[in-house]
């Protein structure tokens, strides 16, 4: 019993004779690992540790029972491209597959992560000991085998569709992240870059994308001039419905003009008529004025007006020229005034010889 405690302050001393300070970055977290069993007198386990050391801090711990690894935990890029001046290897890196539709493409990608702080202790006993073995042994080959099985699911035509990449890329980066996320890794963003096919099979792509635009662009003209044209037939339209409005409107005048003239034209006949009528009425008034007594007197005064001055010529008749006839004028207005037709001549007395 007495020597429990003079062992507890020695080990509690031995620290002290040789210990070493461990830091962390800002931007890193730091995971210990306890090399001896006997350590647990302590109250501490041996292997890695569960506890996760700030960034930015300084810690001591002993110089031979202990080791330290640290975790860069800001954001890291694999990058796997063709340019080995731009990737993470000297050599060309960009992913080598084939289209659904059988065509050999290269694609560059990005893939954007970070480890998560709270697993730092899990990735020291499962994949490595600091973050540039963890790309290489666990985020290098679940990113090229996950990123290449989708994007062979496009065919060629659509890796010139930015949409469908996108759509693609975003796609990549769930799946990785349900890979990965429990080894302890977040993946933030998988970018596509430059992809590139077959020298003569890009160049039969580039034609047919520029005969598909020579093609929109005509479609856009033929939509504009079709709808060009529908501009000009409705203000043809409105031009036409104005020039019928007019002429119907000259047609309604004309047409109320016509029927003015007409009721005019047809007072104006009746007017005639009944003039024609009273002047006939007259007429025929007269005429039975003149056919009793009085039209008689008034012929005769007529003719005794008519033969007021005149001189009367007597012309011998008969043979020889001897013969004399004379006219009654008495016998001619009778004659007048009852209406007989032919006044006989009063023969002449006879010359003496």
């Amino acid at each position: 019993m007495s020597r429990h405690p003079l062992l507890v302050l020695w080990l509690l001393g031995l620290p002290l004779s040789g210990c070493t300070c461990h830091s962390t970055g800002s931007t890193e977290v730091g995971v210990l690992t306890r090399k001896l069993a006997f350590a647990g007198l302590l109250g501490h386990k041996a292997g890695v540790q569960q506890e996760i050391y700030a960034p930015g801090a300084t810690y001591l711990f002993p110089a031979f029972l202990t080791d330290w690894n640290t975790f860069d935990v800001s954001m890291q890029n694999l990058s796997m491209v063709k340019d080995p001046g731009r990737g993470d290897r000297n050599a060309e890196d960009d992913l080598k597959f084939k289209t659904v539709d059988g065509n050999d493409i290269r694609v560059d990608v990005t893939v954007a992560w970070q480890v998560d702080p709270k697993q730092a202790p899990y990735l020291l006993t499962k994949v490595g000991q600091d973050v540039d073995e963890v790309k290489e042994k666990l985020i290098r080959p679940a990113c090229r085998s996950v990123v290449r099985d989708v994007l062979n699911e496009l065919r060629s035509e659509e890796f010139y569709v930015s949409e469908k990449r996108f759509a693609k890329a975003n796609e990549a980066r769930e799946r990785l992240q349900k890979v990965l996320g429990p080894e302890g890794v977040f993946i933030r963003q998988v970018i596509l870059g430059e992809h590139r096919f077959n020298p003569e099979y890009e160049k039969v792509i580039r034609d047919k994308k520029l005969a598909e635009q020579n093609s929109e662009r005509m479609r856009s003209e033929g939509r504009a001039t079709t709808e060009q044209w529908k501009s000009e037939l409705e203000k043809a339209k409105g031009t036409v419905s104005q020039q019928l409005a007019a002429a119907a409107g000259a047609l309604d005048t004309a047409r109320l003009n016509a029927d003015a003239n007409y009721v005019q034209s047809q007072k104006q006949a009746e007017a005639i008529v009944a003039e024609r009528k009273a002047h006939a009425t007259a007429v025929r008034k007269q005429n039975e004025a003149l056919s009793g007594g009085g039209g008689k007197a008034l012929v005769k005064l007529r003719i005794a007006e008519a033969l007021a001055g005149k001189e009367l010529i007597f012309l011998p008749t008969g043979k020889n020229g001897v013969g004399v006839q004379t006219l009654n004028l008495n016998q001619l207005l009778g004659a007048l005034s009852t209406g007989a037709a032919d006044v006989p001549a009063t023969p002449a007395p006879a010359a003496s010889p």
